[in-house]
């Protein structure tokens, strides 16, 4: 294959870099916009191309050291050989970029990125792969495996239970290493930056509300936080076991529910006062079905927050929502340093 030189204008959702050659985009993992590099094209497709650095003839000013010595073949993470701030700087980019593209939004109200306060020694819990005697993660755009002994992005306790396995002769398969033992359930993996969410979804809320439901609650984390600011709280859920979770120790105010959160939103949110309900989304990466999302239009509350994890799908479920509800506030938040993952909070209010 041939190579290109290359200016990198711009740092894509997903971490690779975009630069043109004649016109025709060429991505290339690695990079920092403003950089110059000459890059070697793996795919040529008609419309763009894909390419692999050769050399960094004129390096940006935030390329960093990567702490990682697995950092390029891992493929968990894409930014850590570029400065934290910038990072962050990045990540705003792309949430305004792709709700414009996607969505269609114009003038986004978007608010400053919370920032995670440790770049590195986050995750509470990590997941590994072992196959004939390799420890470790899978490899960038393969699913062979590269033995990893320590991982900087993990907790130290996290890395002291892959110590552990790496020193028992254990069976082929998965194994989720986590900080602290707990109910196998969907939890964030950023404690710090899981707290300002929480914080977040709680200063959003208005005064004086009646109902909150809560879709895709999971155990009720935040829900549970939200006790205090409503007379009834229904959180809906497809996992019996996070179901399970939050009906522990629950109380009158609270009912779960496990089932489809599109039968479980009509059901919650009929015949409720709609100008005092809130309703709260944290639905999966992709987002949500066309069903709830018609549920939704259906129904109407007066406040909607929607946190996402996927700004594409975020982008696609506003667009959606643009005719019937005004974006009030966008927020991201850097739950996943050195990972190309972003975390969106959408505040919606209705439009009467």
């Amino acid at each position: 294959m041939r190579t290109v030189d290359l200016q990198i204008e711009d740092i894509v959702f997903g971490g690779k870099g975009v630069g043109r050659e004649h016109g025709k985009a060429v991505f290339v993992p690695f990079t920092v916009d403003g950089e110059f590099i000459s890059a070697k094209i793996t795919r040529d497709k008609k419309k763009l191309a894909e390419a692999e650095v050769v050399d960094v003839r004129k390096p940006s000013s935030h390329r960093i050291e990567p702490r990682c010595p697995y950092f390029g073949r891992c493929g968990g993470c894409a930014y850590q050989h570029i400065d934290y701030s910038h990072q962050l700087e990045i990540k705003t980019s792309q949430v305004r970029d792709v709700l414009q593209r996607i969505g269609q939004i114009k003038d986004i109200p978007l608010r400053s990125i919370v920032p995670s306060p440790s770049p590195y020694a986050y995750r509470n819990r990590i997941t590994v792969h072992a196959e004939d005697g390799v420890i470790g993660y899978f490899r960038r755009d393969s699913h062979r495996l590269i033995d990893v002994e320590c991982c900087p992005i993990a907790m130290d306790e996290v890395n002291r239970e892959l110590k552990d396995l790496r020193a028992r002769k254990v069976p082929d398969g998965h194994y989720t290493l986590r900080a602290r033992s707990g109910p196998r359930i969907f939890s964030q993996t950023n404690d710090a930056v899981a707290t300002a969410l929480r914080d977040l979804v709680i200063a959003l809320v208005p005064p004086n509300q009646q109902l909150l439901v809560d879709a895709y609650c999971g155990a009720g984390f935040f829900a549970k936080a939200l006790i205090d600011k409503f007379e009834r709280i229904v959180g809906i859920d497809w996992d019996r076991f996070a179901i399970a979770a939050a009906n522990e120790n629950v109380t009158a105010k609270e009912t779960y529910v496990a089932g489809d959160v599109e039968a479980g939103l009509r059901s919650a949110l009929h015949e409720c006062d709609k100008d005092r309900t809130v309703l709260l989304l944290d639905p999966p990466a992709t987002g949500l079905g066309l069903r709830v999302r018609e549920a939704i239009g259906d129904t109407a509350p007066a406040t909607l927050i929607y946190i996402s994890c996927n700004p594409s799908t975020l982008a696609r479920d506003l667009g959606d929502f643009r005719h019937g509800f005004e974006i009030r506030s966008i927020t991201p938040l850097d739950m996943f340093p050195q990972t190309a993952e972003i975390e969106v909070v959408a505040e919606l209010r209705r439009l009467d």
